[in-house]
């Protein structure tokens, strides 16, 4: 059976506690964890162990009783499975309270990657942050190599600055920028509105 067969085999709640598990497997793989029962796993991702050698069925004989699941090895067969580069390199754009926010929280590691770095207009007066912050003008010799992600998090010169991380190997962006920009065919943009999420409650709950 193909990857793409199996993908289709494999039930949609089982798909969606696929990222879960990969995140805590992550988190128990940087903590020395080297191999893990499925009851242990149970109690870390607040899963029945039964629902977890169920998901697991799915994609073939991955323990062996007694011994239990090789961490190293889930990793892999999850990472290929949800079709993900998990190790991203992210930069942020725009280092105001939101872009902060972020870089202080910057636990994407165990998901899809790390926020590498920061690109801001005025870098000098960001402050203390845990990722180098460069100016914005020097993205071309400051882009980590293989970079394609970027989260934008400006209000200004919105468009110029997406023109500008396009030439510079960016292929898809999670905006939280309420400014409209266009994008060439082929870059993905995830855009964040948060005003229209909440009139979509305000309507929702109005409407009940």
């Amino acid at each position: 059976m193909t990857m793409e067969e199996n993908k289709k085999a494999v039930p949609k709640a089982t798909l969606h506690r696929y990222p879960v598990y990969l995140k805590a497997l992550r988190k128990l793989k940087a903590s020395g964890v080297t191999r893990i029962m499925s009851r242990e796993l149970a109690s870390y991702v607040s899963i029945e162990s039964t629902t977890i050698r169920r998901d697991f069925s799915f994609l073939g004989k991955l323990g062996k009783q007694g011994y239990g699941y090789d961490v190293d090895d889930l990793i892999r067969i999850f990472s290929e499975q949800l079709g993900m580069n998990f190790d991203e390199k992210i930069i942020l754009v725009g280092c105001g309270h939101l872009g902060k926010a972020l870089l202080n929280y910057n636990h994407w590691n165990h998901v899809v990657g790390e926020i590498v770095c920061a690109f801001d207009l005025e870098p000098e007066a960001v402050g203390e942050t845990n990722v180098p912050v460069y100016d914005l003008r020097d993205i071309s010799e400051k882009i980590p190599e293989g970079c394609r992600i970027a989260i934008l998090c400006i209000t200004k010169e919105v468009q110029e600055t997406v023109d500008i991380l396009i030439e510079n190997g960016i292929t898809g962006m999670v905006s939280f920028s309420s400014e409209h920009f266009k994008v060439p065919a082929g870059i993905s943009v995830k855009t964040i509105d948060v005003v229209s999420s909440i009139q979509e409650l305000v309507f929702e709950t109005n409407a009940k």
